[in-house]
């Protein structure tokens, strides 16, 4: 069954922006928390342009979205997914639990944490 949450981490995961875009609400509430960093936004552009494509820069390659595994938590929906990804550096993994709630069909509100790139041997 595909979710919005679903929607999220396949569109995440291909660097989709026009459909993250899509998916998120123009009133989107949006906080992530990263290893080294907390992250806010209140309107798709920003969640995009000075969040989602810091997360993932122009050098990640994403070789594939590993895993997802969606849910409930009494009204908000819950994501988990794993990332295989490339760059420079060395090639890593990367894992992200969100809950989300819906606002008139869209992604209204959102709070992400992120593994970090953790390296694969």
């Amino acid at each position: 069954m595909s979710t919005l949450g679903t929607a999220f981490a396949e569109a995440f995961a291909a660097k989709d922006y026009a459909r993250l875009r899509e998916l998120a609400h123009p009133e989107i509430d949006f906080r992530g928390l990263t290893p080294n960093r907390f992250w806010e936004a209140r309107d798709p552009d920003a969640v995009i342009t000075e969040i989602l494509q810091q997360w993932l820069e122009d050098s990640d390659e994403v070789e594939a979205l590993e895993h997802v595994e969606t849910g409930t938590v009494g009204d908000r929906e819950r994501v988990g997914y794993r990332l295989r990804v490339t760059n420079p550096d060395g090639r890593f993994l990367v894992e992200q639990q969100a809950y989300l709630a819906e606002r008139d069909g869209r992604i209204g509100w959102m709070r992400v944490v992120c593994s970090g790139f953790r390296p694969v041997d």
